[in-house]
């Protein structure tokens, strides 16, 4: 699994007053697309936040927006692991209609505990991450 992909629709409440999709719902999308390789991988924000502590902070962003998406656009949402650190990993999202890329940024995430501060990825995370980062 080099990549995960999800499909997402454009609603009206995504959308500005011209039925653009509004700039910043590029990154919603994007954190679903995440949260989607997470549980893929077999692991879900809220039993890490429960069971670890533990959360992911997003560190840094580098967006380009390439095509407008419309209302009632069916958009796929690819999401692939780039690198694994001891406490972060980063991440490539494109989001396409069908084959024309509308959007594609990288965006590094840190693991934090419950007090803000950097924290090591559980182990078995870790191992899930790389094994499918390597798929």
């Amino acid at each position: 699994m080099k990549s995960s992909s999800i499909e997402a629709r454009v609603y009206y409440e995504d959308t500005d007053a011209g039925g653009i999709v509004y700039y910043a719902n590029y990154l919603k999308f994007c954190e679903r697309g995440r949260t989607e390789l997470l549980r893929f991988v077999g692991f879900e924000n809220k039993s890490l936040m429960d069971r670890e502590g533990l959360v992911f902070v997003v560190r840094r962003v580098e967006a380009d927006y390439l095509s407008p998406a419309y209302l009632d656009d069916v958009l796929t949402i690819k999401t692939e692991i780039t690198e694994i650190g001891n406490a972060s990993f980063s991440m490539r999202q494109t989001i396409l209609r069908e084959s024309t890329t509308l959007f594609d940024m990288t965006v590094l995430l840190v693991c934090v505990n419950r007090q803000g501060r950097p924290a090591r990825l559980p182990a078995d995370l870790r191992s899930a991450l790389i094994q499918a980062h390597l798929r």
